[in-house]
């Protein structure tokens, strides 16, 4: 039960992700005034894969176990908003609906990582990696914001 859970949950991850796909970065983000600490491009595919299967396997372990439903519904909301984040940034071009969207998913990734770690400590302890790549992309997102105020 535990794998068919797993694919599940890995299939959600992987349709917020190729949000990233639809709308890829392209010559604009190129062309942003970006800061000096902004991670290569090769890092973000090799991240999130890492993130989606740590993310899925959380899911599956805390679906698995009882009085789970809110840690649930926080999981459901969190890859919403996972999904959100790369059209509004990428497609619409919205630095600051980007950083509201991606402040909406810091909030849930970490209410989601104390329900999960409420539900199995090791679920929730699979978040952490997430919370903390969710907050240096909310920092990268604030400083672009920032660094590009023609743009916002």
């Amino acid at each position: 039960m535990f794998w068919i859970l797993f694919l599940i949950f890995l299939g959600a991850c992987f349709a917020a992700g190729s949000t990233g796909g639809l709308f890829p970065p392209g010559e604009w983000y190129r062309k942003l005034d970006k800061p000096s600490w902004t991670p290569p491009d090769w890092v973000f595919p090799v991240t999130w894969t890492t993130l989606y299967i740590c993310m899925a396997t959380a899911g599956a372990r805390a679906a698995l176990a009882p009085d789970s439903s809110i840690a649930m519904a926080l999981w459901s909301l969190q890859i919403a908003l996972n999904g959100l984040w790369t059209p509004v940034f990428f497609g619409l071009k919205r630095l600051k609906l980007g950083l509201i969207v991606l402040s909406a998913l810091w909030l849930s990734v970490a209410a989601t990582l104390l329900a999960l770690w409420q539900v199995d400590w090791i679920a929730g302890a699979l978040f952490v990696p997430y919370l903390v790549w969710v907050s240096i992309a909310g920092a990268l997102n604030a400083s672009v914001l920032r660094r590009n105020p023609d743009k916002a």
